[in-house]
């Protein structure tokens, strides 16, 4: 039986074959990483802004009615029966009882206090804005009288206060008057807000960067947020108590959340993309930059809510500039 060779099989295709130019390019099996998205910032500012149900307020107030209530009768039963054994030591209870109670009225004095201070902000903002739409000078000058009497006890804007008191007479118009004031008394104020801002990025920047512990950056985000705020509001005369802070700390959240401040956005482009680059090197230096810039973004909220004038003559702080100011101290140069 003999062998015969076999042939090639020859296939006539119907159109040309594909050049090696025109071939589809190979697929990355490896997606590119994602972009750091600050997730500790977002925790904290949606933990501070959930709001409570009415049926967990109704409960809250209803224990601490209870506990205090309890507190109060074995109190003064306790006193009762030390007077009746021993009259001294029974004295010297009912003393220290007064000057407990005396204590919690002058905290409740200056909770609200510190609450009517915060409401007198709203309303000078709210007349600021009223005389600029108006474009009414008397009413201008009356708000104007206003601010300064609002920063009356403040030494360190008594030069400010001066210069305005100089100059507001020679302006006859509500837009000049209130660009005059703003840039007398807003403009230091403005200056150690941001110092604040800067501060509050910085840390919460170096904590997500440094501390590998689950939630712990969470948490000190929270609470630099919380200080950062209080410290803003005490700059522009808020001083809030500490109920206070954490209800206006609330407002600012609320509306960051509701306004999706929270996401990246156009002022955070270039905050991101410098974190993208460092997550290459460690995942946690990348969120650090962004949770830093999203701190930066909730002081200035922060400053808009506090501040008693709004921005118009000054310019509103940038979170970029912010955050580059921020990091620049965290590495040591001026």
């Amino acid at each position: 039986m003999s062998m015969t060779p076999k042939k090639p099989v020859l296939i006539e295709l119907d159109s040309p074959a594909p050049t090696p130019a025109e071939a589809p390019p190979v697929p990355d099996l490896d997606p590119p990483p994602a972009l750091p998205e600050g997730r500790a910032m977002q925790i904290a500012t949606r933990l501070a802004a959930r709001p409570a149900s009415r049926l967990t307020r109704f409960f809250w107030q209803a224990a601490l009615s209870l506990t205090g209530f309890l507190a109060s009768v074995a109190a003064w039963n306790f006193v009762n029966d030390l007077i009746a054994a021993h009259p001294v030591l029974g004295v010297v209870g009912a003393v220290l009882f007064g000057a407990f109670v005396l204590a919690a009225a002058l905290m409740a004095l200056r909770e609200l206090a510190a609450w009517a201070r915060l409401r007198r902000l709203d309303r000078v903002h709210k007349a600021v804005t009223e005389a600029l739409g108006a474009d009414d000078l008397r009413q201008a000058r009356r708000v104007v009288g206003q601010l300064e009497a609002l920063y009356a006890g403040r030494p360190e804007l008594d030069w400010a206060r001066a210069r305005l008191n100089e100059r507001k007479a020679d302006m006859f118009d509500a837009e000049a008057l209130f660009a005059l004031a703003e840039a007398e008394l807003m403009a230091p104020l403005d200056a150690a807000a941001r110092i604040e801002v800067e501060a509050a990025a910085r840390s919460v920047a170096t904590v997500t960067a440094l501390v590998p512990l689950a939630l712990a950056d969470v948490f000190a985000a929270l609470a630099a947020n919380l200080r950062m705020i209080r410290r803003v509001a005490e700059i522009y005369g808020g001083r809030g108590g500490a109920f206070g802070s954490w209800r206006l700390a609330r407002t600012v959240m609320t509306h960051l959340v509701a306004t999706g401040a929270v996401a990246a956005g156009d002022d955070l482009i270039e905050t991101i993309a410098g974190g993208g680059v460092l997550s290459k090197i460690s995942r946690r230096f990348g969120e650090g930059v962004v949770n830093g810039a999203l701190t930066a973004r909730v002081g200035v909220a922060a400053m808009e809510v506090c501040r008693p004038m709004p921005f118009a003559r000054l310019e509103r702080p940038r979170v970029t500039n912010l955050v580059s100011r921020a990091l620049k101290g965290l590495f040591g140069r001026d």
